[in-house]
């Protein structure tokens, strides 16, 4: 039987309860903003309608297949030619209004780009005789319908190359949308990317793939509605699309600076990049063109030296060196500067302008943040500190947009000196559900706690209210007036970010506390493409992963693996609560026979190893149970964890 308490949840989030109006804190900080940048400055307004050629069809709506929505720029029709309202920053909705601008443009002569079709950017580079397509969006139905729009206006080119500048899904994921895996197994089309690209792209979303992919959903406001008071993209571009993610493997790999491909009449010229934006990243220039990319590490925002959806810490001082190295090699050159996100810059003097801007951004941060450190101020301490200089801030192509001064300065910090400042009091704290309880304990309890944190909240201090209380629903998770004030703390908090990936964890953090989890349609980066082209040896380290530690210890399994499809025999040998993989072992508990192919239905979760046994395209020899007694030890991930509240101790 339910208790009180958890009936009253139930009821309380039986109705979803809407966002709250501005206070009048959140509306006087959000003025201010007016007065402390150069909105006056127009510049990148007429530089995002340059070259505009024909709008996305359809009012810039895209649909599977099954006639479903994987896209709609029309979402955000609402803030063309508006004043920002009080529930945003002014300076995001700026971001906000460039972004919205979306359709085919000419870069310049034969380099064209659709944008605002999803995510990134697709560039398409005309050679001789056919195009080069780089970085191909989040989904084939995004990519398709921007390839179909260039050729309706500059005609049916043939695709005859890929470019994946590096190792994000936004930058590949559409690939089978603009070519056909036939034509480049035939050799009729290259796939050019950077060392160590698939490795790069299929680890990052699989290790931790569901941790990564449940922020994601928090940080790119696919669980908001788009309108003033939810979702206003990310600053980076203005959400993910929900189509079909595909991956073609590369068929020429860029191993080394300097390294020149001839294709169709162009030549391009590389830098490789990696540990910047991405693990795996290129820069690249064709002189013939004078034009040059620099990948995602080059935008109209100030990116993330640490992504909140989570992923490896980037390094800020290679970063800054990459986009050095690119002005020595191409500076004197280029004549216009184009990327996979925003619009391009064009004339010499300004592209060297900005690439000098970008990369004195990410040094600053890299320096500053260490000078800091080696003061002896922690990493909350440095990124509260941490102010750019006035030749750096006022350039709206380093405002803090997608990644942030404050977080980006943590990462600095991280980097180099990890999670511990070294103050022992902070080496071993209680977790957040014991520390929550005495935090309210020694505040007296719930109810004067909450009086406290409604007074402070009436002042405007939203931080320390969104502070406090998440002591507070850290031991009482069903205590709703606890929910809904730390849930206004956060709605408030958001409205007043100029960053996109904080209003929206801000946002979809107050309604989840007022509503409870909702499941709604997000971008699945578990495609069977990504399986497919998963190195066996990352599978097995992904079993890994999953193994239920404490249920395996004290048990001792050795099965011999046989894929006859790829001629390959390993071992999976558990022991010490460890799994490890290797060459085939002497004495197994039992031999698997299994096709690779068949063995990607039960990695993708569309078949059970059983189901596989069963029908005879799995073949055991030895010990059976062995094998059940394995695959029983291995968790399986629920997506829709709890991430503003806590998660119930177990035994995983």
């Amino acid at each position: 039987m339910l208790s009180a308490t958890a009936v009253l949840l139930f009821l309380s989030r039986s109705y979803a309860q809407d966002p709250k109006a501005p206070t009048q804190a959140t509306a006087k900080a959000n003025a201010a903003v007016l007065k402390k940048l150069p909105f006056k400055d127009r510049q990148d307004f007429e530089d995002v309608k340059r070259g505009f050629i024909a709008p996305l069809p359809n009012g810039g709506v895209i649909k599977n297949a099954q006639g479903e929505p994987v896209w709609d720029l029309g979402a955000y029709d609402f803030a063309e030619g508006k004043d920002a309202p009080e529930s945003v920053n002014p300076s995001l909705w700026r971001q906000l209004q460039l972004l919205s601008e979306g359709g085919l443009y000419e870069v310049s002569p034969r380099i064209y780009q659709v944008r605002s079709a999803d995510l990134s950017n697709i560039t398409f580079i005309e050679g001789d005789k056919g195009v080069v397509v780089m970085d191909p969006l989040i989904s084939a139905e995004t990519a398709k319908a921007a390839l179909d729009l260039y050729r309706e206006h500059r005609g049916d080119k043939p695709v005859v190359g890929v470019i994946y500048t590096h190792s994000h899904i936004d930058h590949y994921g559409g690939v089978r949308g603009v070519v056909d895996e036939e034509d480049v197994t035939a050799g009729k089309v290259k796939v050019i990317a950077p060392d160590g690209f698939v490795d790069e792209a299929v680890s990052e979303n699989v290790f931790a793939g569901n941790h990564m992919s449940r922020r994601a959903s928090f940080m790119y406001g696919n669980l908001l509605p788009k309108d003033p008071r939810g979702s206003l993209g990310t600053g980076l571009g203005l959400g993910t699309s929900v189509g079909t993610a595909t991956l073609i493997e590369p068929t020429d790999t860029i191993t080394r600076d300097g390294q020149q491909i001839k294709l169709d009449g162009l030549t391009f010229e590389f830098i490789l990049a990696p540990g910047s934006e991405a693990p795996s990243e290129m820069h690249f220039y064709i002189p013939e063109l004078k034009a040059l990319t620099a990948a995602e590490n080059s935008n109209h925002t100030l990116h993330n030296l640490y992504t909140l959806r989570g992923a490896k810490v980037r390094n800020a001082r290679a970063w800054s060196g990459y986009l050095n190295d690119t002005i020595q090699k191409w500076g004197e050159e280029a004549e216009v500067l184009y990327g996979p996100h925003h619009w391009p810059t064009w004339g010499n003097e300004k592209v060297v302008n900005h690439l000098k801007k970008q990369r004195d951004l990410y040094k600053y941060l890299n320096d500053q943040t260490l000078r800091m450190a080696n003061h002896g101020y922690n990493m909350v301490e440095a990124a509260e500190m941490m102010q750019l200089p006035p030749e750096l801030a006022s350039y709206w192509a380093n405002r803090g947009y997608y990644g942030s001064i404050n977080h980006d300065t943590r990462a600095v910090w991280n980097y180099y000196l990890g999670y511990f400042d070294g103050n022992p009091a902070r080496l071993y704290p209680l977790p957040p559900t014991d520390a929550g309880k005495k935090y309210v304990e020694y505040m007296g309890g719930a109810q004067n706690l909450l009086k406290l944190a409604q007074k402070d909240f009436d002042a405007g201090n939203y931080r320390w209210v969104a502070q406090v209380l998440d002591n507070l629903v850290s031991a009482e998770p069903d205590n709703q007036a606890a929910r809904n004030l730390l849930a206004d703390a956060l709605e408030q908090l958001g409205y007043q970010q100029e960053n996109g990936p904080w209003r929206n964890f801000f946002l979809s953090g107050a309604k989840e506390l007022r509503n409870g989890i909702e499941r709604m349609p997000v971008p699945s980066t578990a495609s069977p493409d990504t399986i497919r082209s998963m190195p066996i040896e990352l599978f097995f380290d992904f079993l890994a992963i999953r193994l239920n530690g404490p249920k395996a210890a004290g048990k001792n399994i050795a099965i011999n693996l046989s894929l006859p499809d790829v001629e390959g025999n390993y071992s999976l040998v558990l022991e010490n609560g460890v799994l490890n993989y290797g060459p085939p072992v002497e004495r197994p508990s039992a031999t698997v026979t299994v096709n690779r192919s068949d063995l990607n239905d039960v990695i993708l979760g569309t078949a059970t190893m059983k189901d596989k046994v069963g029908s005879g395209a799995v073949k055991v020899t030895g010990d059976e149970k062995q094998l059940d007694a394995l695959l029983s030890l291995l968790d399986t991930f629920d997506f829709w964890w709890n991430l503003v509240t806590p998660n119930q101790p177990s035994d995983s």
